[in-house]
């Protein structure tokens, strides 16, 4: 997390622990599916700034060079030559904008997650690794945000629609925290977005959501009644998780590096 209201501008700028500690996220995320292809990573340098790869899959980044400072301004890069982004980082720069205490986001398109952002099923934690998910997940329809002169590439392209998406969070939360109301919004037809205070902890709760679906999505199955958890049982087994979340960490990094797909050269 950032430690000083200076603002971390260059990718020389920041520590090698924490470089290393995002190429790991980018490739963990890869191998428990929760990204392909597509989907991405950020973390927040400063109160002004966060760090993405550049346009690649997460899978592949492996160097310093893959990164790129963003403001969270206007989502924009830094450095006006840097090499191409994503064009969905607009959901990364209006989060950390919305949320001073959110520091890594990410984006995932996991096919278990999707069938509960069309769904009147909602999603709703049911199992004691995912009670951080609450009763219900809210979802986000970008539908409502376009305009008859859109383009419905059902894409978070601009700052506007980021905006709206950081809303759907559900705004500060008790106490007036800098951190959203929900860790995670669904987005209809399209995927996630899952909030954290730190990079460990992000990687957690995708890899935990998606399994929360797979599970529900089970029972469901099963044709019977779907006993979920209650307010008090989230609340208490998220706090629980949160407590042991830095512990799969070493495990789940051991994971990628055992694979010659993974490379992490910072």
């Amino acid at each position: 997390m950032p430690d000083s209201d200076t603002p971390v501008t260059k990718v020389s700028q920041v520590s090698p622990d924490l470089i290393r500690k995002y190429i790991d996220g980018c490739h963990i995320l890869h191998y428990y599916d929760l990204v392909d292809a597509y989907g991405h990573l950020s973390v927040r340098l400063s109160p002004s700034t966060f760090l993405m790869s550049r346009y690649m899959a997460p899978a592949l980044v492996a160097w310093p060079e893959d990164l790129v400072v963003y403001k969270v301004e206007d989502g924009e890069p830094v450095d006006p030559n840097a090499p191409r982004g994503f064009s969905e980082r607009f959901i990364h720069s209006e989060i950390y904008k919305a949320y001073p205490d959110v520091h890594a986001t990410v984006h995932s398109h996991s096919l278990t997650v999707i069938p509960f952002s069309i769904s009147s099923q909602p999603l709703s934690a049911c199992f004691h690794m995912a009670g951080f998910l609450g009763c219900r997940v809210p979802v986000w329809d970008m539908d409502t945000v376009y305009t008859d002169d859109d383009h419905r590439s059902m894409l978070v392209s601009s700052t506007r629609f980021g905006m709206s998406l950081a809303q759907a969070l559900g705004g500060a939360g008790e106490g007036g925290r800098g951190e959203p109301r929900y860790p995670v919004v669904l987005m209809r037809g399209h995927g996630m977005v899952v909030t954290a205070d730190r990079i460990e902890m992000v990687v957690l709760r995708s890899i935990y959501t998606a399994q929360n679906a797979r599970v529900q999505q089970s029972a469901i199955g099963l044709g019977g009644a779907v006993k979920l958890f209650t307010e008090k049982e989230a609340r208490d087994t998220g706090g629980t998780t949160a407590q042991g979340a830095v512990k799969p960490w070493p495990l789940w990094k051991r994971e990628v590096e055992n694979s010659t797909l993974y490379q992490n050269l910072a």
